[in-house]
């Protein structure tokens, strides 16, 4: 009986050895996983010989089989810190010294009480065993700690961290900091630290972009929804009536009601009187104008006009008012200014050949009211006196392609000659990318008397629909009756449109481009007479300060012969020759003065024609025409929320072309 006693408490004795070596394997194992965790977390580098000891955690299943632990033997915890950590003298992690490597070598031995306490199981890691850590001996003054004050080994750091999951062998090595007390309780801040940043950026970049998206419709829902300037990205609009998110592109507005492209810049002041605003646009060319052949002049002479525009909420719906001002009847002498091909209107009741017509004192006189039907749509109503019905594109000194080119389209008369009209009412609808309007108006035009004002009857007729696809594309197609449009010749005139075009901002620079074709149907003392012209034409600016222009054009012309020419050329007195004229015409113009009110250009052109051969003993062989000219205009206007009370809507939600922006 007493050997069988003897053999039953040595094979319990041996199991218990097998099982706390195993355990101590399991914890060395666990403490160079955790030396890899907090390796870079000092910016240390783990000691080379923690490599190997990576693929120790698939030991910690066994461990968990063990039934129990035993005293380890004091021999085999003694040599624990001279070859391998043990539990009571883990390897030092290389995030924990700030002094550069620990002494292992001179941490007292495994206190003589462990052979004597009973284990933990080895089914509860996180638990280690109370006596086993603590140590009677303080560290030496060089190891690192970050509590000296409190003892080497607490319970209490370890029963506060969370427990680890039974297959993840970190947990180990939070026994193993025996002699680093702090670090198990700042182990766990440093794996819930980065899931508290990750975290908060992430909220970050959430309200950021909630901010972008609220920027607009929300915020302005309540007190500012009453401004009428707001923002659209890069774009300013006018806001129609209440709506919080319906607005016309102020790039958008060309002369009339037509359209341009959105992204179009503007040379315009602006400035807030109450419940007003007000808008100054206008431009001054002033040079010299050199027509080359038999009937080229010579002349110093001023393009010119002013545009003071103003809006209000009324009602419901948005006031614009608008006039339009010239003083070509002073600055042009005679005729008007010279040009070669051009005809059109008359002079001392005679027909104008070879020369653009001075315009009117009074080009514009205008009120539009426009009324939001939802977020996307409006109806407006405009009626000038004088206005520019719903025919034709944007007229030429309104449209950014001819922006820098002081000379009128020898087009002019088969697009858009209609922007002084004395007596315009148009109405329409928009939604979306689409505008759909017609007018009715006076289509005679204007007479020699520039100074005064011509009442005629409503006697024309025009449609007109717009598609503006995207913020830097505009589409036209027009067609109108006009009753009588000519002072000298009665007959009616027929008139189709039909114009492209195309803005594109840039890095310091922009480029407009429009491609115009207009064609009359004429009858004039029984003659019908088919007129086609064309017209491509290209500003370009770049590097800030500079303006490369071009326009090209064919056209169809008659009235360029005199009753004396007539009959020198060998045509009947009564009959009116039709001519293809081209003319081709390439342009500088340089920034020298720019300010936020005004901005100040020196430039010149030169053109040179083609034409049939017949007209060579007027016109000379190959005449040439040149200007030199200064260009005097507002500063271009910022596309930005100043002066604009930080209001901006979701472009996605306004109408027309908006949903583009």
């Amino acid at each position: 009986m007493r050997l069988l006693k003897l053999l039953h408490s040595s094979l319990r004795a041996q199991l218990r050895l097998l099982g706390i070596m195993v355990a101590l394997v399991a914890a060395s194992a666990g403490a160079e996983a955790q030396h890899d965790q907090h390796g870079g977390h000092a910016g240390h580098t783990a000691p080379k010989k923690a490599a190997p000891k990576k693929t120790a955690p698939k030991k910690a299943a066994p461990r968990r089989a063990a039934p129990k632990r035993t005293p380890a033997p004091r021999r085999r915890a003694q040599r624990a810190p001279v070859r391998q950590p043990s539990a009571t003298q883990p390897t030092p992690p290389a995030g924990h010294d700030t002094h550069g490597t620990h002494d292992h070598t001179a941490q007292p031995a495994v206190s003589p009480a462990l052979p004597e306490t009973p284990a933990t199981p080895a089914t509860s890691p996180s638990n280690p065993p109370a006596d086993a850590a603590p140590s009677a001996t303080p560290p030496p003054a060089h190891m690192h700690t970050h509590s000296p004050a409190t003892p080497q080994v607490s319970p209490t750091p370890v029963v506060t961290e969370p427990p680890a999951t039974p297959a993840t062998p970190a947990t180990p090595a939070e026994v193993d900091h025996s002699m680093h007390a702090p670090a198990p309780a700042k182990a766990a801040p440093a794996t819930d630290k980065p899931a508290a940043v990750d975290h908060s950026m992430h909220t970050g970049h959430g309200a950021a972009a909630k901010d972008v998206k609220t920027e607009g419709v929300e915020e302005v829902s309540e007190a500012s929804v009453n401004e009428l300037m707001v923002m659209s990205g890069e774009m300013m609009g006018i806001r129609n009536g209440a709506s919080r998110a319906n607005f016309t592109p102020m790039g958008q507005m060309g002369s009339g009601t037509s359209w341009q492209p959105a992204t179009s810049p503007m040379y315009m002041t602006h400035k807030f009187y109450g419940d007003w605003l007000f808008m100054f646009h206008g431009e001054a060319k002033i040079g010299v104008n050199a027509q080359g052949g038999p009937r080229g002049v010579t002349k110093f002479e001023s393009q010119n006009w002013i545009m003071p525009m103003a809006y209000r909420r009324v009602g419901g719906g948005t006031l614009q008012l608008r006039a339009m001002l010239s003083l070509e009847p002073l600055t042009f002498s005679g005729a008007g200014s010279p040009q070669l091909f051009q005809t059109g209107e008359v002079y001392k009741g005679e027909p104008i050949i070879d020369a653009q017509h001075p315009h009117d004192l009074f080009m514009e006189l205008s009120a539009q009211y426009t009324v939001p039907l939802g977020e996307r749509a409006t109806w407006y109503t405009y009626f000038g006196f004088p206005g520019e019905p719903a025919l034709g594109p944007v007229a030429f000194m309104h449209r950014l392609s001819a922006s820098e080119n002081p000379t009128a389209p020898l087009t002019h008369h088969l697009q858009d000659s209609t922007h002084i009209s004395f007596g315009v009412l148009t109405t329409g609808f928009t939604y979306r990318w689409f505008k759909l309007e017609g007018s009715i108006f006076n289509g005679r035009e204007p007479d020699e008397r520039r100074y005064n004002f011509e009442f005629n009857p409503f006697n024309s007729r025009s449609a007109r629909l717009s598609f503006a696809p995207n913020a830097n594309w505009a589409f036209q197609v027009s067609h109108g009756f006009l009753r009588s449009p000519e002072q000298l010749h009665e007959g009616d005139v027929r008139r189709t449109t039909a114009s492209v075009q195309y803005n594109k901002p840039f890095a310091r620079g922009n480029l407009a481009a429009a491609f115009i074709w207009g064609r009359n149907h004429e009858s004039h003392d029984g003659e019908i007479f088919n007129l086609n012209g064309y017209t491509l034409e290209a500003t370009a600016n770049f590097l800030d300060r500079n303006y490369l222009y071009t326009r090209l054009e064919l056209v169809d012309k008659t009235g360029l012969l005199r009753h004396s020419e007539l009959h020198t050329l060998g045509f009947d007195h009564d009959t009116h020759p039709q001519f293809r004229i081209g003319a081709y015409t390439l342009g500088y113009v340089r920034d020298v003065w720019n300010t936020d009110k005004l901005s100040v250009g020196i430039g010149g052109d030169f053109t040179f024609y083609s034409k049939p051969a017949i007209l060579d003993s007027i016109y000379g062989d190959s005449p040439r025409s040149y200007k030199f000219f200064l260009r005097f205009r507002p500063g271009r206007m910022k596309m930005d929320a100043h002066g604009n009370h930080n209001n901006t809507v979701n472009s996605t939600d306004a109408h027309g072309a908006h949903d583009k922006h």
